[in-house]
């Protein structure tokens, strides 16, 4: 009876710990689980904005390349960068006068993201499937024209030197059209190398003819007076 007893026991303590191992294990499951799609939600609501790639002095073209920073691809990118980023602030100085024009701005953005997707895709490495994607065409420099040539029916012919002024919208776009030529400057070596599309070099041309104009008709359209160039002395 005692030997019976002690096997009874013995095999209930066997169950209970077999038992309490599969509850464990379903347990480390389930938190595996949920560590998992807790992992996957978390990266889907905060995607990490740093990468850590270009520590070490190079970063990477569309098309895969690495290239060091300052390489004449990535001059050109950050130049034309910068170009969007003082656009938006001439763009804000030109919403709080209520100049008509401002979607324009809104849409000039947009476009050098194509400049940069284009810039940042070297034709040396680009496949078939990366020129489709980043193609730049000459619509968007149509386009410039057609609004330079709105502006001008509207303004006084240009018979003097003006510096830079008219108020805070137009001198903004008149900043804007300085760095607009220093981005011209940055992406020719990339055109001329083959690695870019004609076209780009041709908008940037003529958007800094139309922000020297943009900047001029927001002058007229505020009441401003321009400043004229007067030789010193």
């Amino acid at each position: 009876m005692a030997s019976l007893v002690s096997r009874s026991t013995s095999l209930h303590r066997a169950i209970r710990l077999a038992t309490c191992v599969k509850i464990n294990q379903i347990q480390s499951v389930f938190y595996d689980q949920r560590r998992h799609v807790s992992t996957s939600e978390e990266d889907r609501r905060a995607p990490k904005i740093y990468t850590k790639t270009g520590d070490k002095g190079f970063s990477s073209t569309f098309t895969g390349e690495r290239r060091p920073k300052e390489d004449q691809i990535f001059d050109a990118l950050g130049t034309t960068d910068e170009l969007s980023s003082v656009i938006g602030l001439a763009r804000e100085f030109c919403i709080d006068k209520g100049h008509s024009f401002t979607d324009q701005l809104d849409k000039i953005q947009c476009v050098l993201q194509d400049v940069g997707s284009n810039i940042a895709t070297p034709l040396s490495s680009a496949r078939d499937s990366h020129i489709t994607k980043t193609k730049f065409s000459s619509q968007p420099v149509t386009e410039l024209e057609r609004w330079i040539d709105s502006f001008t029916e509207e303004l006084p012919p240009l018979t003097n030197f003006i510096l830079p002024s008219g108020g805070k919208s137009s001198a903004a776009l008149h900043v804007a059209r300085a760095v607009c030529r220093r981005a011209e400057r940055c992406v020719a070596p990339v055109v001329r190398s083959g690695e870019a599309d004609p076209e780009v070099a041709k908008y940037l041309n003529r958007l800094s003819d139309y922000l020297f104009t943009a900047a001029r008709y927001a002058a007229m359209k505020e009441g401003n007076v321009e400043t004229i160039y007067k030789r010193p002395g």
